[in-house]
């Protein structure tokens, strides 16, 4: 696993769990030509509920900040460039800090770059408050308590629903575009996106009866764990709804799971009996790729995972199509399809 993903991964799993309110305030909002928003007044004033509280809209944003994964989609979904987002720190593929799809979608609103947020060593406020927004969507976040309240004074906050990064995409659209004024314009989006995996997977039917784990090789401090992601991270959550098999491991791990990874011993490799198909991020060079699983393959313990002694692994790499496994509003459609793709190839192996 690549230094950069490490470095999220490590970040998402030291985030705090949402504790109790604080409240909301905004700041006057300035006229930008970046600013695209056409919202339909009469959904507003809208309250939002979610792990901090809840946070009123009295009147249509036309500065728009998020932070987090993915928030930024959903107002250029909706025709909105934002004023500052998250600088892409895995998956971008030519360096500028946006993902593909997002920047795509910049140039056909013909707006200006959005500020990027570097949240590399959390978030930054001073380049947040710089953007004077007038509301900032994290509903699909790690922020904790005291970044709400910190966040809360410089504009109105979307926190995420109950635990940080565990918001799925179809209510991260909900509540961001509701946030927006544009609420009925969300439902469609999600219904558009459930479309788009639908007609993916029936590309693909064989995975519609494969039990897939979704991991990250190299998470773990040695080959007597195997740590996988529960169904309530959206990206082992986003197979399941799509009406891709979820093993019993993982079934069983995600009944009390307080966070979104768990790891279980390799040591008893019939937890993993049940396993079709293991994905995982990797490297862009498949030769790299396939070091990595004959090690596992010669491994005394990793070896005797069905999956892994078969050579059921999907590798997504670290580029647009691995940032793509973790669902939002504009990469799922972009990388559906190719993502698919790769599970199927791996599973026929």
């Amino acid at each position: 696993m690549t230094t950069p993903y490490r470095r999220i991964l490590a970040a998402t799993i030291a985030a705090s769990a949402a504790l109790t309110l604080a409240a909301c305030s905004g700041n006057e909002p300035a006229t930008n030509t970046s600013a695209h928003n056409s919202s339909e007044q009469g959904a507003l004033p809208t309250t939002i509920h979610h792990a901090f509280g809840e946070t009123t809209i009295e009147t249509a944003p036309e500065r728009v900040a998020a932070v987090g994964w993915g928030n930024n989609e959903v107002p250029l979904a909706l025709g909105i460039t934002p004023v500052g987002m998250t600088k892409a720190s895995f998956g971008d593929d030519d360096g500028d800090g946006i993902l593909p799809w997002a920047e795509d979608k910049i140039a056909e609103l013909g707006g200006e770059t959005p500020v990027l947020f570097d949240e590399t060593d959390g978030l930054p406020f001073e380049a947040i408050a710089g953007t004077k927004p007038d509301v900032i969507l994290a509903s699909y976040s790690g922020i904790t308590e005291d970044d709400y309240k910190t966040l809360s004074k410089i504009a109105p906050v979307i926190a995420y629903p109950e635990k940080p990064w565990s918001t799925p995409l179809n209510t991260s659209i909900e509540m961001n575009s509701a946030a927006l004024g544009k609420a009925e314009e969300g439902k469609k989006l999600t219904e558009d996106i459930h479309t788009d995996v639908d007609n993916a997977l029936a590309k693909h039917p064989e995975l519609k009866d494969a039990n897939v784990l979704f991991t990250s090789f190299g998470a773990t401090a040695n080959n007597s764990t195997l740590g996988f992601y529960v169904t309530e991270d959206p990206r082992a959550g986003f197979l399941k709804d799509a009406g891709i098999g979820v093993p019993k491991v993982v079934e069983e791990a995600s009944k009390d799971a307080d966070t979104f990874w768990v790891e279980r011993s390799t040591e008893r490799p019939e937890d993993f009996a049940d396993v079709d198909l293991i994905v995982s991020y990797g490297s862009n060079d498949p030769a790299e790729n396939q070091k990595t699983l004959e090690g596992m393959q010669a491994d005394p313990l990793l070896s005797k995972i069905p999956a892994i002694r078969d050579g059921h692994v999907a590798f997504l790499g670290e580029g647009p199509v691995a940032a793509s496994a973790s669902p939002s509003t504009l990469g799922t459609p972009w990388g559906v399809d190719k993502y698919f793709s790769i599970l199927s190839e791996a599973l026929n192996k």
